[in-house]
Parts: structure tokens; sequence; C-alpha cells
């Protein structure tokens, strides 16, 4: 497949914004690394260039997929985890194009994790941790087993990935291999809200209470970041400061729902700031020790 795709990889190599191009084959058993394609190309481009930019080809019966993405880009999907299989294809992928080691530096970045990124990285699966067990909660409570069956089960991967990211890894698109090896605990609920014979609400109810201890392990890593950013400013911050910072832009909608619960855990406080109506505050959030 590598010849077949050759002209086409070496016209993007000719092009002064190429930094790097990856092969990517299909391998029997993984054929969704490669979204069923035999065969893709990860051209990676400047920053200058277009975000994302996509092609499919068919060659002698075969399919195969290019994804032409800048550097901004290619690291979104790496910090906010929107395309997973990113990671795969960089780490695993045959280099054919390189230009000035570019993906050789990369790989070595992302060995070895900055903590910055991964100071953020954790905050963003900690606020979907959240939000999902949140829900997954008030279903129970309602007796929508089903849906609450499928919040949680989103939970647990949110916690598989805090796992992986606190030893330093990069969660994969096969994240419960990595936790197998890390954390027996969560693998362990993992098996047993899926193939227990537990009735399902009794599987849910046991998963909540073990859940709620392992969500406040990481209460003090999956806020730091969120935390720190908090601590750029003297004083409160309304949540339209916050949602108009770049630095909280990622949170998305989950950033109430996690700010919420960090002050039902004394993480933050809240503050009532007067409004001109009567009776009428305006809620601001702060760091606990900052409350006078």
């Amino acid at each position: 497949m590598e010849e077949l795709l050759r002209p086409i990889y070496q016209e993007w190599a000719s092009r002064c914004n190429t930094l790097g191009i990856l092969l990517i084959e299909k391998n029997e058993g993984h054929e969704t690394v490669t979204d069923t394609f035999d065969a893709l190309l990860l051209v990676i481009v400047d920053l200058q260039s277009e975000p994302l930019f996509l092609k499919h080809y068919s060659i002698n019966g075969e399919k195969a997929a290019l994804y032409a993405v800048n550097e901004q880009k290619l690291n979104e999907w790496f910090v906010l985890g929107s395309h997973r299989k990113a990671i795969d294809w960089v780490f695993n992928g045959k280099i054919v194009f390189d230009r000035n080691d570019y993906v050789w530096q990369l790989r070595q970045r992302l060995e070895q994790f900055p903590p910055r990124e991964r100071q953020l990285k954790m905050g963003l699966e900690f606020a979907k941790l959240i939000r999902r067990y949140t829900d997954g909660k008030a279903l129970f409570s309602a007796r929508h087993w089903l849906d609450s069956y499928n919040h949680m089960m989103h939970a647990l991967h949110h916690l598989a990935r805090l796992t992986v990211i606190e030893h330093g890894l990069y969660p994969e698109v096969t994240v419960w291999n990595q936790v197998k090896q890390m954390d027996g605990q969560i693998y362990k609920l993992y098996e047993e809200l899926v193939g227990s014979e537990e009735p399902l609400p009794k599987r849910l109810e046991l998963l909540l209470l073990a859940s709620e201890f392992l969500i406040h392990s990481f209460v003090a890593p999956g806020s730091s970041h969120l935390c720190e950013v908090l601590k750029q400013k003297e004083g409160a911050w309304s949540i339209e400061e916050m949602t108009h910072h770049p630095q909280f832009a990622p949170y998305s909608v989950d950033l109430t729902i996690m700010l919420e619960y960090l002050v039902e855990r004394k993480v933050l406080s809240a503050v009532e700031v007067p409004t001109n109506g009567e009776k009428m505050f305006e809620r601001y959030y702060t760091l606990q020790e900052e409350k006078n």
C-alpha cells in the first residue's frame, strides 16, 4: 500500500508547509484504527495552514484516507481527546517524511507528557466525570436504570482516563488495557458493571458508592488546573468572566457543574454579589482559602 500511496505523500512532502507524514495501515483485529480504510496518511502541516483537510481515495480496489491537519488542530485532538485515534497514529504510524525531525520530537513530547498539558487534560476529564456521575446518580434516583447505566459507563471511562493521565501517559483507544495494568480497583468496577449477574439496580447502587470514593481521590489533581487559572486574578470570578477566558474555554458546557461540585467539596466558595434587583445576587466563585 505504501508504494501505491507514494505519489500522494511525495506531493505533500514537496510543500514547504508540510512538517511530517505518517502512514498507518490496517491491521487484522484493529480495523477501526484506520476507520476501516486499508491505509491512512496523516500529514502534519504548520500553523498557518488550513486546520483540517480530508480526502478519500480508491486505489486498485483498496481504500485510503488522507488527513492533513495543522499543529494547532492536532494539539487540540491530543488535549481535548476529541480524536483519540490521533495518539495511536502518531505513536505507531510509519514515518515516511519528517522535516527537521519534527515527528520524532513530537513523539518525544508526547512520551514526556509535559506537566502543564497533563494538568489541563486531567481537569477536562474530571469535569466530564462529574457531569456523567451527577447525571447517572440523578437518573438512578428516578429509577431510569438503563439511562443511569449509560452515564455510569461513561463515568467509568473518564475515571479510567484520569488514572492513565495520572501515570503520565496519554489515554489510548484501548484505555482498559492500560488501566488493567495500573489500577485493579477501577478495572474491577468495570468488570462488575458489565459482567456481574446481580440485578442492574444493585450493580448501579454499588458502583455509585464506589465511584463517589474514587472521584473524591481525584478532586485535588482534577481541579488543580482550574484553581491555578483562578489565581491569576485577585478576588472572585463571575461565570461570564470564566466563559470568556481562553484557558477555561476547553471545559465548555462542563464548567458550571464542575464549579458547583467544587463548591460542595469546599475547594471553592460561592460569593454573593449584589445586583440592581432587590434581594437578587450574582453568584461569583473564588478559592476557598480566599474567602473572608
